[in-house]
């Protein structure tokens, strides 16, 4: 049987007693991986995500008694995250990580503000956490394709919005729940959520120029080899090279420090003024929010040593990089250890 949030996983029936402790591993193995990926886009952080996932089986297993087999086991988890989410956007000082401050133009100049630590910064999410996007069917009422849904760009956007609005455009938009099952998650009636849902994608669409995020459902052939491309340019030197594989109106952020930049020539000028701060780069490719990804190595002109440096993530379009987001020093080497990668390059 199943029912509009997916196959009905039963956890006991009325006048039965309760899952036992091994069913509900079952459960847990099941769902962890798609209710992390939501905890991640409602908070925009991977740690975040990873302990609301756990809090969401805590209670889950807390509140076993009370599922009574009627429902989903998948719409239950979620209404339990969805909730979780919310309550901690409430309890934290920024309802919403950033990729760029809101209303701050793009840089002309070299960078000199240094990292804005106490900002918050949206996560990128590892490849390797992900569900199988490629099986993942949403419901009838999803407006977004998986694998769109997990981009870096779509995530950033959706923070923009307020807890309530972002839960609900998920919800509906991304998972493919109705306005009426959303409103029982939630709270309110149906003509709420219909209205938050009408403001979240009105906010959407002023952000996309065609109203929303480029579709691209399977990635190409295209974007290995501009990946390729992009590692070899780090690791032979290469600044031109690497350069030339921007579009003109290519965007660069550089998480933690404010300062971004718009254009091949900008992006170009900031890249060539600190680009022989080291004294090589080692590249090695990841995976992140299902897009091409590079974790750097730096080489330290003083101690000749490698160390981390900095996380890449690639935006490509038209066999060109529209988008790089460089998640730098102190934010890039602590994201190491969650994309798989080691301390030191090996070989």
């Amino acid at each position: 049987m199943t029912d509009a949030f997916g196959p009905i996983e039963p956890l006991g029936r009325p006048g039965q007693p309760a899952l036992d402790r091994l069913a509900f591993e079952r459960l847990t193995v099941a769902h962890r991986r798609a209710l992390k990926l939501h905890c991640y886009r409602m908070m925009g952080s991977l740690n975040e995500a990873d302990d609301l996932v756990q809090e969401t089986f805590l209670k889950a297993w807390r509140a076993r008694s009370q599922f009574d087999g009627r429902g989903s086991a998948r719409g239950w988890l979620y209404r339990i995250a969805t909730n979780s989410c919310l309550n901690a956007i409430k309890a934290r000082s920024s309802a919403r990580r950033i990729l760029e401050q809101p209303e701050r133009p793009p840089s002309e100049e070299r960078a000199t503000g240094g990292p804005a630590t106490e900002l918050a910064w949206l996560d990128p999410y590892p490849d390797a956490e992900l569900p199988d996007i490629a099986d993942d069917g949403p419901g009838p009422e999803a407006r977004y394709e998986a694998r769109e849904a997990v981009r870096l760009a779509f995530v950033a956007a959706i923070q923009l919005l307020p807890p309530r609005q972002r839960a609900a455009l998920l919800l509906c938009d991304v998972l493919g729940w109705s306005a009426l099952e959303t409103a029982q998650l939630l709270g309110g009636s149906t003509a709420s959520i219909n209205s938050a849902l009408q403001r979240a994608r009105a906010t959407l669409g002023g952000h996309y120029p065609q109203g929303r995020p480029p579709q691209r459902s399977r990635p190409s052939s295209d974007e290995g080899l501009l990946l390729e491309r992009y590692m070899r340019a780090w690791q032979a030197d290469n600044l031109d090279g690497l350069v030339n594989l921007l579009r003109e109106d290519a965007i660069y952020h550089m998480p933690p420090w404010r300062e971004w930049y718009r254009g091949r020539p900008a992006i170009g000028a900031f890249l060539g003024s600190v680009w022989g701060n080291f004294a090589g780069y080692r590249a090695v490719a990841i995976g992140a929010n299902a897009q091409p990804a590079v974790g750097v190595y730096a080489l330290g002109r003083q101690d000749s040593m490698w160390q981390p440096h900095s996380l890449h993530v690639l935006e490509a379009a038209d066999g060109k990089i529209a988008a790089l987001t460089i998640y730098v020093p102190p934010l890039g080497p602590s994201l190491f250890a969650a994309f798989g990668l080691p301390p030191e390059p090996r070989g």
